[in-house]
């Protein structure tokens, strides 16, 4: 049996998932590491414990197939984006915690640079715009913070990284520094028109070039590991949404994906236009293949997976995740309960870093089942804000489908709330694991084992199509309570 391995590095695990030569998902291992909270607004996690359980899921999985890396073709890695890690250039020890995308430390950063009028440069150059929530200003507060970095950093002494640098340099010992174009667009740091880390910016920002990878296409060679007994090619990378969309196959412009895992995040193909957003979404980089990028507008909700995490280990109100979506279609239907889950401030459309969480519509009656809804449905909500400004940028008419995939979609009553709320078809598939395929297919189309572009899209299956039934009244009655919530929430 031939193996394509996905290593999937995420916001909350690490997981590794051993996929057959039909693409299918055959043996996985996962393993949950610690989230740090500093500080309100802070989050960060340990680097040298991510590797840790990159390690012991890789070993994991290997040892449930029983194959050695003889049976396993190439590597595939996906990874939270945006997270920053600087390690040493000899020992690869981290200097400091990685700062998580969620974290906001530098939002006054941020509204200086604004202040001084650099939002329109960077957001031509990046398709960002600029927050605390991608990698440039981390990178900055660390050169600032830890002491002696900076000098470090201008000897040569450093390399930064996203997760997914930061794992294939301990995979191959040191070999490869580098990242693929999906990763290097998050940064805030890279032009993805031109496609080089940008002078301008990073003189800005004051960080020394000589600290980042280098950047290639999403399949492509990315070194080798022989720490599992052998050789193995680490021929695929992309950042979690982009491999998404890949696994999703969303290779034409107009289609159109929403993952939700620890937050949401919808992509939009957009081809060989970089669409200058009128609404605050980002342009992005989808994925690129023979140094050709195809272009993407993508809104970012920080919370999604996360709110019911919170229920879970912040209010206690349920043990398992699981058990959220029964609370809620038992819910008292007459009570209008809006979550606003801003903690740790609201993406997009509204950028709001100082924003903080809020309940409204709170009686004597309100309890756990009514706050199970709630957070159910302020996903659907910010889903909805997303895809409207999406599609008002695009000039489109009427409702898209929206292929989904992550988590939260393995729930019916959650995924037919989205059809309700968006007034739109959402698709689940057969394999939600489009995170871990993406990558799966772009190591293995690499290594000749799995089909090109057009092959792979043909693959992809429809498991349920839930289309939507409520009301337009209703809709439009529970979308304006929501805008009104967050409006109260912004004030």
């Amino acid at each position: 049996m031939t193996y394509i391995l996905a290593i999937d590095q995420g916001t909350s695990s690490s997981r590794a998932i051993l996929f057959d030569a039909d693409m299918r998902p055959a043996f996985s291992s996962q393993q949950e590491f610690t989230q740090h909270f500093p500080q309100s607004g802070w989050v960060e996690h340990d680097g040298e414990e991510i590797w840790a359980s990159v390690l012991a899921v890789v070993r994991g999985v290997m040892q449930k197939a029983s194959c050695g890396p003889a049976d396993i073709a190439a590597i595939g890695i996906t990874n939270q984006r945006e997270t920053t890690l600087i390690w040493d250039r000899v020992t690869g020890v981290p200097i400091h915690n990685a700062i998580v995308w969620q974290d906001r430390r530098t939002a006054p950063f941020c509204d200086s640079l604004r202040a001084a009028g650099h939002g329109p440069e960077i957001t031509a150059k990046t398709g960002l715009l600029i927050d605390s929530y991608f990698s440039a200003t981390k990178v900055n507060w660390l050169l600032e913070h830890v002491p002696g970095a900076r000098v470090q950093a201008q000897k040569g002494a450093l390399l930064f990284g996203t997760m997914d640098s930061y794992l294939i340099w301990k995979l191959t010992e040191g070999v490869s520094h580098v990242t693929d174009a999906t990763n290097a667009a998050r940064t805030m740091l890279y032009d993805i028109t031109k496609g080089c880390w940008d002078d301008e910016i990073c003189g800005l920002l004051d960080i020394p070039q000589c600290l980042l990878p280098e950047v290639r296409d999403c399949a492509s060679d990315f070194g080798t590991t022989g720490l599992f007994g052998g050789s193995i090619p680490i021929l695929g990378v992309a950042g979690d949404q982009q491999a998404a969309t890949i696994g999703q196959a969303c290779f034409v412009p107009g289609m159109l994906k929403s993952t939700y895992g620890t937050g949401c995040f919808a992509l939009l193909n957009t081809g060989d236009t970089l669409v200058q957003s009128q609404n605050r979404m980002l342009g992005t980089i989808a994925y690129q293949f023979d140094g050709k990028p195809t272009y993407a507008l993508e809104g970012s909700i920080f919370i999604a997976g996360a709110v019911v995490q919170w229920l879970r280990d912040g209010l206690g109100i349920i043990q398992q995740a699981s058990e959220v979506a029964d609370m809620a279609a038992s819910a008292d239907p007459t009570q209008s309960l809006y979550l606003v889950p801003a903690f740790t401030g609201l993406g997009a459309p509204y950028w709001d870093a100082e924003c903080r969480g809020a309940v409204f519509g709170l009686t004597r009656n309100s309890g756990p089942k009514e706050f199970a809804k709630a957070a159910l449905q302020s996903v659907g909500y910010q889903t909805r804000d997303l895809l409207m400004a999406m599609l008002d940028d695009m000039g489109a008419v009427g409702p898209a489908v929206l292929r989904v995939d992550g988590g939260m979609t393995a729930s019916d009553w959650t995924m037919q709330f989205l059809a309700d709320i968006l007034g739109a078809p959402v698709d689940r598939p057969q394999v939600l694991e489009t995170t871990a395929l993406g990558v799966a297919w772009l190591a293995g189309s690499r290594a000749g084992i799995y089909p090109d572009k057009a092959g792979f899209a043909k693959t992809w299956a429809l498991e349920q199509r839930f289309e939507p039934q409520m009301p337009v009244d209703t809709r439009d009655t529970l979308y304006a309570g929501w805008k009104d919530a967050v409006r109260r929430a912004l004030g």
